[in-house]
């Protein structure tokens, strides 16, 4: 009965409010702050360039919070360690089973404290790599070898990994990327103009993927 209520919930708030985003504040110590400019940006670029009609202005919700199923797409990110107590774990897999979606983009650092978090959501899962193949990587814009390495830190290659739950992709883990970094303002990083727009192109096809599955 309660995953009923959860669910009806998600669908009646995701009605009235189904054009906002939000970015994940958690607890742990980790800046979950970081990049306060990419998902703005992120935003503008997709009402540019995919027809979206996103409020541009980004909330912030926390793990184990009711007000997590107004948001279609949940963004995630920051260096250091992550901690979700058990009744955040309940919230976040519910919120995921209803329908929601969340983007954890590793801002280099947070990948080793996740993973132990990860396995509660899920626990009879793995993260999966998904192919370049995948319609995450070929919707908006072509990513024929799959997600773009924005950022270098330790040379390794950028990893889409996912976790699905009956079929839906539903927790996208981008690593040795930096998405986020690519969507922050120009003077951030001072990213040359072809990389920034690869990150927001890249960022646009998870809000257009996001949108339609």
């Amino acid at each position: 009965m309660r995953k009923i209520l959860i669910l009806l919930l998600f669908l009646t708030v995701s009605v009235l409010n189904a054009q906002q985003l939000a970015v994940l504040k958690y607890n742990g110590g980790g800046d979950w702050y970081s990049n306060p400019t990419a998902v703005p940006n992120l935003i503008m670029y997709c009402n540019e360039n995919i027809g979206t009609t996103i409020d541009r202005e980004v909330a912030t919700v926390e793990p184990g919070s009711v007000d997590i199923f107004q948001f279609p797409y949940v963004h995630m990110t920051g260096h250091g360690n992550v901690i979700w107590n058990d009744d955040e774990v309940e919230n976040l897999r519910n919120y995921l089973m209803s329908g929601g979606f969340l983007h954890i983009d590793d801002n280099y650092g947070m990948e080793q404290y996740l993973n132990k978090e990860l396995i509660k959501l899920f626990p009879q899962q793995e993260l999966i790599e998904l192919p370049a193949t995948h319609p995450i990587f070929n919707n908006y814009a072509s990513f024929p070898s799959g997600l773009p390495k924005i950022h270098e830190h330790d040379g390794k290659r950028p990893q889409a990994k996912g976790l699905f739950y009956e079929g839906r992709l539903v927790l996208l883990f981008t690593v040795e990327s930096d998405l986020g970094d690519g969507w922050e303002s120009p003077e951030v990083h001072n990213d040359p103009p072809e990389v920034r727009k690869k990150a927001l192109d890249m960022g646009a096809n998870i809000i257009k993927y996001v949108f339609s599955n």
